[in-house]
């Protein structure tokens, strides 16, 4: 056993798609001209009352219901009292004692690789609250040169705090979690999850202590906004808790910033506790009442949760696990598997599977798009499948006809294959044929194969595809070969 023990529990903002703010009527699009979204209740002007969004009240129950948690029949908005330039009103509108979703938990595979048979351990985060609140406003540096700018369109915007209990014990595990907390929210349909955008953000407490002790003190690694800086400003953390403790130095709570440049974390400030923002509740807001009906009625439009989704493409189409994780890694992807499945047939789930997986992934990866995106739709790649499957072409064929519909060549696999003259060869007196040329023109490796030497067979095959110009089907240039060298 090792002497420490990490202990990590995460903190996540996820920006909620609502069209207006949770208590105005500004729009929350983003990348507009500096303070044109943020209307009287947003800068706080006198005599101003705060309207709850509805919109933002369903993502999340959404949230609740996806996460198994109780969904609060009462909850209560509350002041969150402390100072900063971007906050007009000297206070954020939040929960503390009585959030909308309390409790529930995400299941996370930890020690997963790019291998389909490595062994992936499932874990249980268990989630402590997750809470609505409102977005501060945003603190401009670069652009003034000895002052700051004050941008407020992001004030009010509507945030779902979501909060673990400290279940995960190292950056690899903490970093597997937010992944799968990333893919939730899109999943259902409550954040975009631009982390580039700032719609998904997380914040790391962290402390270590040896196996068995009380928790130690934590510090608060604050608006991680990549999983690569995540795990690399966790791991600095660590080791710098652990050196301090160590030389014998007391870790004091505090606030960090990781520095993507050093790679190092630095304090920002000490460590606020509850009692130190003066919660209590907002006056102006009534407590938010959430009906068995409302619930119902969400649960209703819920669409298929991952989890579910893999059992049964397991069940239905015989996938392997892996496969079907992958294919439900995001919700445009197992769509886009599902309407290819829908066009043509379970028969050929796995034949679909392999290509999205594999071609069609490794293209977008290349290209730098999103599946959604893709120049080729589910029903162009299941009529590619398709012809595959009743050996109309070939695997290196369909990579051809791939590649032409990807660039617009064709609206379809078999105007592609009819234009291009791609139908495989089947005939077998045809194959034949090119095999007997091949082998008078060839001897050199028709006596090597007879005297033992596998290689030259494949080299023989090789030649009657190519002189096939890869038409003939493969399987039968093989046994027509094997029959005619006596093999």
């Amino acid at each position: 056993m090792s002497q420490w023990e990490v202990v990590i529990g995460l903190e996540t903002h996820a920006q909620l798609r609502t069209k207006s703010k949770i208590f105005s009527g500004s729009s929350t699009a983003f990348g507009a001209d500096p303070n044109v979204q943020a209307n009287a209740v947003d800068i706080a002007l006198p005599g101003v009352l705060p309207v709850l969004n509805r919109e933002a009240v369903v993502c999340a129950i959404k949230f609740g219901l996806a996460v198994g948690a109780n969904i609060a029949p009462r909850s209560i908005f509350a002041r969150k009292n402390y100072f900063y330039p971007d906050l007009p009103k000297g206070y954020q509108i939040s929960q503390f004692e009585v959030p909308v979703v309390q409790g529930g938990g995400l299941t996370i595979k930890v020690g997963v690789a790019n291998d389909p048979n490595a062994t992936a351990t499932d874990k249980r985060v268990r989630l402590t609250r997750a809470h609505l609140e409102e977005d501060a406003g945003k603190s401009l540096h670069e652009d003034f040169h000895g002052r700051s700018g004050i941008d407020l369109n992001r004030a009010g915007t509507p945030l779902l705090e979501i909060v673990t209990e400290p279940d995960m014990r190292s950056s690899v595990e903490a970093v597997a979690y937010a992944r799968a907390l990333h893919a939730l929210v899109q999943w259902i349909g409550i954040c975009d999850g631009n982390m580039q955008e700032g719609s998904f953000r997380c914040d790391a407490n962290v402390s270590v202590r040896h196996p068995g002790e009380p928790l130690g003190t934590r510090r608060e690694i604050k608006n991680l906004n990549s999983f690569r800086f995540m795990q690399q400003a966790i791991d600095f953390e660590v080791q710098w808790q652990i050196n301090e403790i160590t030389e014998g130095r007391a870790i004091q709570q505090a606030t960090v910033l990781f520095d993507p440049d050093t790679g190092t974390t630095r304090a920002m400030r000490s460590k606020e506790d509850a009692h130190d923002y003066r919660y209590f509740p907002d006056p102006d807001l009534l407590p938010l009442e959430i009906g068995p009906d409302w619930i119902a009625e969400v649960k209703s439009g819920m669409p298929e949760l991952p989890q579910a989704m893999q059992a049964r493409f397991q069940a239905e189409y015989g996938l392997s696990a892996y496969d079907a994780a992958i294919l439900t890694s995001s919700r445009a992807m197992a769509d886009y598997f599902a309407a290819a499945v829908t066009a043509t047939g379970p028969a050929n789930a796995k034949g679909i599977a392999n290509w999205t997986m594999g071609e069609l992934a490794a293209r977008l990866n290349r290209e730098e798009r999103e599946i959604a995106d893709a120049p080729i739709s589910p029903v162009q790649l299941a009529g590619l499948i398709m012809r595959i499957a009743d050996s109309t072409i070939s695997n290196n064929i369909a990579k051809k006809v791939f590649d032409a519909l990807w660039n617009g060549e064709g609206e379809s696999a078999d105007a592609i294959i009819a234009s291009q003259g791609l139908q495989q060869i089947t005939d077998t007196g045809a194959i034949g044929k090119i095999i007997d040329e091949v082998l008078a023109a060839n001897p050199k490796s028709v006596e090597e194969f007879r005297a033992g030497k596998e290689k030259a067979f494949n080299a023989l095959v090789g030649q009657a595809m190519k002189a096939a110009r890869g038409k003939a089907n493969p399987q039968q240039v093989s046994d027509l070969l094997k029959i005619k060298l006596g093999a």
